[in-house]
This record gives C-alpha cells, structure tokens and sequence, in this order.
C-alpha cells in the first residue's frame, strides 16, 4: 500500500505492522506522524534501556560524529577501547568483541567455542542449547534456537546442536559426549514467553559444565545492562559463565553487541573474526553513555525496585481478571492470561496509546525504560485493566 504520504510497498513485507509511523520519542513515550502519543512498554523490544532518544547519548553521538565515524576495524579507535575496558572492569571477563546486532554476537560465540573445541578438546564442536531458546536469525543461530517456528525454515539448518529442556540438568546431561564443546542458554527464554532459568539450575548447570571441562555461554542479549535489577543476569546465581552476549540495551537504542569472553576462551586468531562496522567510534561512544548511567547501584537499586513494583501491580491485575502468574525479574516481566487473547489486547492497547508485546498468544511481555517512573506504570495499567474489563464483560455476555 503505497499513500500520499508514505510508500509503504518499498519495504519488504516481513512481519505485520500497524499503519502509524512513529517520527518522535522522548522517554517512555512515542507520537506518530498524527501527533499522536503511545506509552510504550515494549521499547524495541528491550533496546531503548533509557528511554526514547535520551540526552546523554543523543549528545554522545553527535559530539563523536563531528569527531570520528570510523577509520576501520583494521585500526584501533579511542571509544571501542574505552568501551572494552569499562565491560571487562565491570564484569567477570578479559576479552570484548564488537558486533552490530544481537544475533551476530552469537554467531561469534558460536564460532568461538568451536575454534576452542578445535584447539582444545579434540575437535568437539557441538553445542547444547535449549528447547524455547532465541538466539537470532542467521543460519547458525537459528538452529542453535529451540523455536518450533525456526524448525521448517531455510533448510537445511547448521548441524551441531542438541536441545535440553530448561531447569532440567539431567537432559542437559544426556546429552553430553565427546563432541560437546558448550552449552549455551538465556538465562531468561524472552521470545517464549519470559521463562526463566533458576538460580539453582544455573548453579547447577556451572558445577556439569566445569565437571566436564565444557564452556558455558550466556545469552543476555535480553537480560543484560540492569535489565533485571544487576548489571548482568549471572550475578544473580552467583556463577560467571566462560562466554556472555550483549545487545539490546548495550546500545540504548543504536546497533551495538558485544561478545565477551575470559581469557581462557579468547582463543580467536587473526582472521577468524571480524565486521566491517563492529566497534566503530558511533556506536561505542552511545554504548559508553549506556553502560556510565547503567552501571550506577542507585540506578540497577532503582530497576529491582521499580520491578516489583511493576511485579506487584500485574499480579493484582491478574488477581481480579482469574488470570495467570507473573514471571522474570526486574524489568523484563510476562503475564500468563491462561486464554489466547493476546494478539487481540496488544491491538487494543495500541488503539488506546499504549505499545505491549504478545510473544506467545495467551502471554503479554513488558520490556519498559529501566527509568519507567511509577505514573506511566500505573497508566499502563489502568489501560490493560479496562481492556480486560471489556473482554470479561463481552465474554459474559456471550
């Protein structure tokens, strides 16, 4: 459908969308071409950490771009550098490699793992991920992923990969062999549903991983940079994996991803990996501003606080509606509405200014700003209250 105004026939026709488009954002807020304004808990889908074009890295940008866009990945640059030692000084890791997307970062720790089973474990090059799992859209993520959706597709997928089933330590060692290099997980299955991995089995699953000698990769693209209260999801298990992946919020709303790794993993050599854009001086200057607010124990004080808060107003929402629980941690939540209605109440919210996320069709994800004050939680949820209130009545008298 191509308009006066918009040529919308000049995308591909990859995913269902609304006809708004959005040309302004400032905190939690967004207002389309109609001056229209939505409060939005989906945030690109947990990108904007800080909110819609905040100033600190709206002023990062723009001092970096009159400065250096890039000189290439074969030369070092002042933000890349500084950017690498501010993540490895606050985190359990040596070693940072740059990506542009999520999906790339875990390619590279795909890639990593299989060049350290080729080094040190005898050529072991398979990886046990998890039923339910998201790792992204490239060839090798996509099989790594355990989505029921992802299995017809763009076949033949990359060989490798064995499922466990999450919290489940005995399927995970089951599948154990002499070619197990890794497993890999999210410690919070988001594109699922929001189902999370216990402290003790991530506990559990660090004790198998070290017993056998295979490497442990975390996957926070979703719930890393204080999206659940700390810094990083693992500290919360008290564990540290050999691998993480960032994206998402690294890059408060610019494509950054960053492949971490200790010194022993880091066993990539010249030309094993690299990108034309990965750690360019943009980028990198915006993941700097990101990871200087984030880092701050008011502010991660702040996103587990407001969490429950956001815990405890779903969970009366649910109470008066006969719906289900609510899971995550922090701000990254879901609500179990036991009733395939989701798509429908995410439609209705839009209508009504609100943006909410359905990853399944019977649970709604809410993925707001880490600084998502109390008011534009409680406007939320009076407007998810009455859209329930309006589908209880419609459905008693049917």
């Amino acid at each position: 459908m191509t308009t006066a105004t918009h040529p919308y026939d000049a995308l591909m026709d990859i995913t269902a969308r609304p006809k708004a488009v959005f040309v302004r954002g400032a905190g939690s807020y967004l207002w389309d071409d109609g001056r229209k304004r939505y409060l939005d808990f989906v945030q690109g889908w947990a990108v904007n950490c800080l909110g819609h074009s905040p100033p600190a890295i709206a002023d990062a940008l723009a001092a970096q771009a009159k400065r250096l866009l890039t000189p290439s990945p074969a030369f070092y640059n002042e933000p890349s550098l500084k950017l690498a030692q501010a993540l490895v000084e606050n985190s359990a890791f040596d070693q940072v490699f740059f990506a542009n997307s999520g999906a790339e970062a875990n390619e590279g720790a795909i890639k990593l793992a299989r060049k350290y089973g080729s080094l040190h474990k005898g050529g072991a090059f398979e990886i046990i991920s998890f039923e339910g799992g998201f790792h992204g859209r490239t060839l090798a993520t996509m099989s790594a992923s355990g989505k029921k959706a992802f299995e017809p597709l763009f076949e033949p997928k990359v060989s490798g990969f064995k499922k466990a089933k999450l919290n489940d330590i005995a399927s995970v060692e089951q599948l154990i062999n002499a070619n197990t290099v890794a497993v890999m997980l999210e410690p919070i299955q988001g594109e699922s549903g929001v189902w999370p991995a216990t402290d003790a089995f991530l506990r559990e699953l660090r004790a198998l991983t070290e017993a056998h000698g295979l490497l442990l990769i975390f996957d926070e693209i979703q719930t890393g940079m204080g999206r659940t209260g700390k810094l990083f999801h693992y500290e919360h298990a008290g564990i540290s994996p050999d691998i993480m992946t960032l994206g998402k919020g690294i890059g408060g709303g610019v494509p950054l991803a960053a492949l971490l790794a200790t010194e022993s993993a880091s066993c990539f050599e010249h030309g094993d990996q690299g990108g034309t854009f990965n750690g360019n001086p943009i980028m990198c200057a915006a993941g700097l501003a990101v990871l200087e607010e984030v880092k701050r124990p008011d502010f991660l004080k702040s996103v587990a606080e407001t969490g429950l808060l956001l815990e405890s107003e779903l969970q009366k929402v649910s109470a008066r509606h006969g719906l289900g629980g609510v899971r995550g941690r922090g701000l990254l939540l879901a609500l179990d509405l036991k009733l395939p209605i989701a798509p429908g109440i995410v439609a209705q919210a839009f209508e009504a200014g609100v943006l909410l996320n359905a990853p399944q069709v019977d649970t709604l994800r809410f993925m707001p700003a880490l600084n998502v004050t109390k008011g534009e939680i409680a406007e939320m949820v009076d407007c998810l209250d009455g859209i329930l209130t309006k589908a209880g009545a419609a459905r008693r008298v049917a």
